[in-house]
């Protein structure tokens, strides 16, 4: 039978060198290795954080846009100016002069 050197058989070494191996063992797994590890935790709370600063955003930006809906059914000067401006429209009668720079 072959004597192996104590530093290479487990069965002689410490048990505190033993529980440190494990300890650091289960570390590095649960931190990096596991389907739910430390590191997918923290990328997903990240990713969650983001997510909700562009859901705030979105809200803002629906409540900005039903205001400018609101104004457009309510103001019809200001529709007939968004008419006139951007689409060239005319009432019956007139005539528009285009100016270009």
């Amino acid at each position: 039978m072959v004597k192996l050197n104590p530093i290479w058989n487990p069965l002689r070494w410490k048990k505190s060198f033993l529980i440190s191996i494990m300890a650091l063992f289960l570390v590095v797994w649960f931190g990096f290795f596991d389907t739910y590890s430390i590191w997918t935790r923290f990328q997903l709370e990240r990713d969650k954080r983001d997510l909700i600063r562009k859901t705030e955003m979105l809200v803002t930006e629906t409540a900005e846009i039903k205001k400018r809906i609101e104004a457009f059914e309510n103001d019809p000067a200001l529709l007939e100016r968004i008419a006139r401006e951007e689409y060239g429209m005319r009432k019956p009668g007139e005539t528009v002069y285009r100016i270009r720079n």
